[in-house]
């Protein structure tokens, strides 16, 4: 197994990068996925560290553990309450003409035998906030900034195409999944505040799938 870059590490809290393809869980088929690192990522701790939030297979980036029980209820009320600042970096499979701006459309499930299950946009859906800008523009694709208020699932890559109007390059569900191997989302930076303590501050290099693209690492605005 590959050796998973740790970002940040306190005595209660690691942020490694998260390598695309990697599952949080288990995979129903078998297969590497977190829980196989886990006991390396103890670093001298006597539990195992558990995950705070999600990343989809796919994403790469920024994955924030807790090191025991108390830390990961606190962390988990930090991201319930909004209070976590969270920066991705994704790909858009085409040009988009505006630098910035606020997509807000709430998200709903439906499945299907055909399809399987997908997130909409939906009125009756649970409220979705996501703040983009642009920040490089390549032939026909976009690279695109975005930081979402709230973490609904599949957020991001719901309101990349119904927002901005295109899918994000290599998204096998709200695109043609061509393009790339894998959907091009990133979690780039993730920012958890801690009362009376420093943050938890860490920043997750560009992938190189994306450096291949012709894109750089972008400067981090607060």
């Amino acid at each position: 197994m590959i050796t998973l870059p740790i970002l940040f590490e306190d005595g209660e809290a690691l942020v490694i990068d998260k390598p695309a393809g990697l599952p949080i869980d288990r995979p129903r088929a078998g297969g590497t996925s977190l829980e196989n690192y886990l006991d390396a990522l103890r670093l001298g701790f006597q539990r195992l560290p558990l995950a705070v939030h999600r990343l989809d297979q796919d994403t790469s980036g920024c994955l924030l553990l807790a090191r025991h029980a108390k830390a990961h209820k606190r962390f988990a009320a930090a991201f319930e309450a909004r209070q976590v600042e969270k920066v991705y970096l994704g790909i858009v499979a085409a040009p988009v003409a505006e630098d910035e701006g606020t997509i807000a459309l709430n998200l709903s499930k439906i499945s299907s035998a055909e399809k399987g299950w997908r997130m909409i946009p939906a009125r009756a859906g649970k409220p979705a906030v996501t703040h983009w800008r642009v920040v490089e523009r390549k032939d026909d694709l976009t690279l695109v900034e975005f930081r979402p208020e709230t973490g609904r699932t599949h957020q991001i890559r719901v309101h990349a195409l119904a927002g901005l109007g295109a899918a994000l390059l290599g998204d096998p569900i709200y695109g043609t999944g061509g393009g790339a191997r894998r959907t091009m989302l990133h979690a780039a930076a993730l920012t958890v505040p801690r009362e009376g303590k420093p943050p938890i501050a860490a920043t997750a290099p560009l992938p190189a799938d994306f450096a291949a693209l012709g894109f750089t690492c972008p400067q981090q605005t607060p």
